[in-house]
């Protein structure tokens, strides 16, 4: 899936990982993909839970070598 920008938050802490996809996610328009990397195991709880209040779409969350990539499409 081709990505719009991208945020490398690998070995950062919660709530860190979410924080930069937000400032990201400010960045874009809507429409636009945001592809999120990071290594925090309570980042996928973090996302989900963020996507479903926020209205931003969370496409895509799978875990490849110890890093958690998140694709997400910003909304309205």
């Amino acid at each position: 899936m081709a990505v719009d920008a991208s945020v490398d938050a690998r070995h950062l802490a919660c709530p860190m990982p979410l924080l930069k996809a937000k400032q990201a996610l400010q960045r874009l328009q809507a429409g636009q993909h945001l592809r999120v990397l990071a290594t925090d195991p309570g980042s996928l709880r973090d996302f989900r839970a963020w996507a479903a209040q926020s209205g931003h779409r969370l496409l895509c969350a799978v875990e490849a070598d110890q890093t958690f990539i998140y694709i997400l499409r910003k909304s309205n």
